[in-house]
């Protein structure tokens, strides 16, 4: 059992902050900068001193330091050791708790596998590419048979695909090891991908913690709207199935076609950075194109909010300031609307 509750906890920006992590999950932690996702990873590892009260298991843990309280972190930096080869450095926790030397060996070469880094064993850190370091690093955190594991954005410094691949990957092995996790992560689409629930943090307070479907389609105050990209939600109010992995949705008159292996929607999210809005009509298919009438116009910052009516839907789509200066548009004026496939979101009935 690995289940964390966090009561009434004040730290820098944190600010009477209450959660309760579930045995087994995976929660991640998204916010802005300076919102204390780090400080509460610091918090729960025992690395800073708090106000408040800290319960693995409903046994509370304050005062019991940070080598004892059975906790992974893996650090932004990796910092592994460069002395040491990959086995060595897996091995490390291990043999610092005093494992026999037989448990040591098999826990290795069971790490080295599941991440699928035996062939690297004897290599040293130098020698290593970003992903390799990166499984070295997760492969260490876990060796000491850890049952709850922190991550502090382990993975920003590689590209996005590989980012993508690896975080799917120590998904699977977290749920197939059972431990509980904590995963910083800035990028939305990322903690989507792989959260069984997130938590959003702002200026030190939790704005909403919930599974991402909940958190797209239910924005519970308007800074989670904001964080979340403000996406138009709509309801179904027909399905028609097309052919295999294709799926027409008809809502308030806007027929939208989508790839669905199921058999009904009920509702669907469009995030305004995936409706294109163009003052002439642009080549290409006509799928998922429509005529649209401006109702709003709304400058914020260096972009310029619009919201477009399409039959009953009035949709919120945002542009560059810059690309806006280039069309001519105006409240009333009609518009050609294309809705991107590559983020659709929905709910199953």
């Amino acid at each position: 059992m690995s289940h964390i509750e966090l009561k009434h906890i004040s730290k820098y920006v944190l600010n009477d902050v209450n959660l309760e992590i579930k045995n087994k999950e995976l929660l991640v932690l998204v916010g802005p900068n300076g919102a204390g996702k780090s400080t509460l990873l610091n918090v729960i590892a025992g690395l800073t001193d708090y106000k408040g009260e800290v319960f693995f298991d409903e046994k509370k843990i304050d005062q019991i330091p940070p080598y004892k309280r059975g906790v992974g972190y893996l650090f932004q930096d990796l910092a592994l050791f460069p002395h040491l080869n990959v086995s060595s450095n897996i091995a490390y926790g291990l043999i610092v708790q005093g494992y026999p030397e037989k448990v040591i060996k098999k826990r290795v070469d069971a790490l080295l596998d599941a991440l699928h880094i035996g062939g690297l064993r004897d290599r040293y850190p130098h020698n290593l590419s970003g992903g390799e370091k990166q499984r070295v690093a997760i492969a260490r955190a876990i060796a000491p048979f850890q049952k709850i594991l922190l991550l502090d954005e382990p993975l920003s410094g590689l590209d996005p695909q590989t980012a993508k691949y690896l975080r799917t990957e120590l998904c699977a092995l977290l749920k197939r090891l059972e431990v509980t996790s904590v995963f910083v992560i800035h990028d939305l689409l990322g903690a989507e991908e792989i959260a069984d629930r997130i938590a959003i943090l702002y200026k030190g307070q939790i704005e909403q913690l919930a599974t991402p479907k909940d958190i797209f389609f239910s924005p519970r105050t308007d800074r989670v709207s904001e964080f979340i990209g403000m996406p138009n939600i709509l309801n179904c109010d027909q399905c028609n199935i097309l052919s295999t992995g294709l799926v027409e949705v008809v809502s308030g008159g806007m027929s939208i076609i989508l790839p669905y292996e199921g058999s009904s929607i009920k509702k669907l999210a469009i995030s305004p950075h995936d409706i294109y809005i163009s003052d002439t009509k642009p080549p290409g298919p006509a799928l998922n194109r429509y005529k649209g009438i401006i109702t709003e116009i709304l400058p914020i910052n260096s972009t310029i909010r619009l919201r477009v009516a399409i039959g009953s839907n009035n949709l919120l789509t945002e542009l560059q300031k810059s690309t806006f200066d280039e069309m001519i548009l105006s409240v009333g004026k009609e518009v050609n609307v294309i809705v991107k496939l590559r983020r659709l979101r929905y709910v199953e009935p």
